[in-house]
């Protein structure tokens, strides 16, 4: 892990130098002082030196210029290179969230994705920036100051380091706790962020069930863990820094107490005892800052192993030898295909089909029996493990396929619109986004909402809001079709695309969507039967198997599950067609 965070230094490793010269020039001029105040007290003010004293003075004035810019100058440009990485740690972490599989986003809330790349990151950004500085500038302050304490008087020296090892002993005993505490934080923290994201994207929901008590009691559990997790968390942080205070407080009576004792048998000068004070100063305030920056390396650890966690998920990937699928007919087999999300639970059994080019197969049966799971395999949105069938397009396993040529050539209309904040221009532009003007209204045109669009007073630049607040049911599911007519893919799979529609706005798009199945090679998944009833072939999926297979009037004839399902929905009419 440690190699993966430094690799982040590399493109910045010039200015990285830079800064940690700066910080060992502070560190540098941070000794002038007390050897300064030494010669004052034993030299320049004793032999009346005054214009010494003067030029001593402006001197040390000087430096403490100089360690004022240096000091900009690694606040700066050493937040710089941490937003810097926290920049590439970002994006590299949104790559990485663009390739993975359907199955991580099955397990993993988008309120927890988000925590990871901010505040998480974020604290990461802080131990890039404050890491090096911190230990450089510490790290020579103690050497510097202890070496020039042993020049005043090493006894008295020696007597002061006692104390470090105590103090090293008592910070790796809270490391570890700490370490636990501030991960669980972390973790409740995106808790929240879950708890969030989910009741405002569905206020709407909660607003017209009048249940703001329940997402009040949800966040409140989640608020109630990380006030929890904080207890303990700042619990573990303040005996730490309690103890190792303690700890350096005894510095300062030692130096009190031995120096003291040193100074009355004249052992040492008043001079040097003074020296020695502001010196171990020097000492106490590095190992000091080590200590207090082990709270920000825990956090920023503990958000970086978050950051690894999700960068060593397995991304979606193509097969060694995988070619581009081109020159698309659209002819789809099923061959044998079993499936199961968790193991041992089987979607599918053993499921063949065989869909022709330009065909329209329509999958119907009750909820849960697999008709979904199959319109996800076909993309390979789902990976299909050796053994348990195979999925063909025009003859190829989608295995041996690159995935973007295989999903370049589907489109996908479901129930549930998803449409991105912006304008329509962007959302029917997002089908094609290299698309002409022309191309894009006539896609419109197509889905029967350029009318629509352009009755509105920024036409095509018309803002939606978010996932599409703005715009009915049918004018989304218009805008969906709409892309998918720029993609202009030859295979098309609507997964019950209708069914959220009342029935008036259903004829209005049904026929949008014949247009758009006009050539293509189609997959339908519905419960209305009554919109699949001119499809070449009718599948019933039940229990993960094809129970029945036919046209409609086959089906209806056979008098089996389909029939059944065809008059049970159909029950009110007065007249069943069969």
């Amino acid at each position: 892990m440690l190699k993966r965070f430094i690799s982040y230094y590399r493109p910045h490793k010039k200015m990285l130098a830079l800064d940690m010269l700066a910080a060992l020039l502070i560190s540098i001029i941070g000794m002038v002082y007390p050897i300064v105040t030494n010669k004052m007290l034993n030299e320049y003010i004793p032999q009346k030196m005054y214009t010494t004293i003067v030029i001593a003075g402006a001197v040390v004035l000087g430096l403490y210029v100089l360690r004022m810019l240096l000091r900009y100058f690694v606040q700066y440009y050493g937040h710089v290179i941490g937003v810097k990485m926290q920049s590439q740690m970002r994006r590299d972490l949104f790559s990485h969230l663009q390739k993975l599989p359907f199955r991580f986003y099955d397990n993993n809330e988008t309120g927890r994705i988000m925590t990871r790349l901010t505040s998480d990151l974020f604290e990461v950004c802080e131990l890039a920036h404050h890491g090096p500085e911190n230990l450089l500038i510490s790290t020579v302050m103690i050497v510097l100051s202890f070496s020039y304490l042993l020049t005043i008087d090493w006894i008295l020296t020696l007597i002061i380091f006692t104390c470090v090892p105590i103090l090293l002993l008592v910070t790796m005993h809270y490391r570890k706790a700490m370490k636990e505490a501030f991960n669980d934080r972390r973790k409740s923290n995106a808790t929240i962020n879950a708890a969030v994201e989910s009741s405002v994207t569905g206020i709407r929901v909660t607003k017209a069930y009048t249940n703001t008590a329940a997402e009040m009691e949800k966040f409140n559990k989640g608020d109630d863990e990380f006030v929890d997790s904080s207890y303990r968390a700042y619990d573990a942080m303040a005996k730490f820094h309690s103890s190792t205070s303690f700890i350096t407080d005894i510095f300062n009576v030692f130096i009190l107490i031995a120096g003291g004792l040193f100074l009355y048998a004249g052992r040492i000068s008043f001079g040097d005892y003074s020296t020695f004070i502001v010196s171990v100063n020097l000492f106490i305030s590095p190992v000091n800052t080590l200590i207090m920056f082990m709270e920000q390396y825990q956090s920023g650890v503990s958000g970086f192993r978050r950051f690894v966690e999700i960068m060593e998920e397995v991304p979606e990937s193509d097969a060694p030898d995988a070619r581009a699928l081109e020159n698309v007919q659209g002819t789809i087999e099923f061959q044998n295909v079993t499936y199961s999300y968790d193991e041992g639970k089987e979607v599918l059994r053993d499921v063949s089909l065989l869909v022709k080019q330009g065909q329209k197969l329509a999958l119907v049966g009750p909820s849960g029996g697999g008709k979904t799971t199959l319109c996800h395999l076909l993309p390979h949105f789902y990976e299909l493990e050796q053994g348990n069938g195979r999925i063909l397009i025009d003859g190829q396993d989608i295995r041996t396929l690159t995935l973007e040529s295989v999903r370049r050539n589907i489109g996908i209309v479901q129930q549930d619109v998803f449409l991105f904040v912006g304008t329509i221009r962007e959302n029917i532009l997002y089908g094609r986004p290299d698309a002409s003007e022309a191309d894009m209204i006539e896609a419109a045109k197509r889905a029967n909402i350029h009318d629509y669009v352009m009755s509105l007073e920024k036409g095509y630049d018309t803002e939606i809001g978010e996932r599409g607040v703005k715009l009915s049911g049918g004018q989304k599911q218009r805008l969906s079709i709409a892309r998918i007519f720029l993609k202009n893919p030859a295979i098309l799979i609507l997964d019950e695309a209708t069914s959220a529609l009342d029935n008036t706005t259903e004829v209005m798009i049904q026929e949008s969507l014949d247009e758009l199945c006009r050539g293509r090679t189609t997959l339908v998944v519905a419960h209305r039967l009554s919109t699949i009833r001119n499809a070449d072939e009718i599948a019933v999926v039940m229990n993960g198997e094809i129970a029945e297979r036919g046209t409609h009037e086959q089906l209806i004839e056979r008098g089996g599950t389909y029939r059944d399902l065809y008059a049970l929905q159909f029950r009110d009419n007065d007249f069943i067609e069969m």
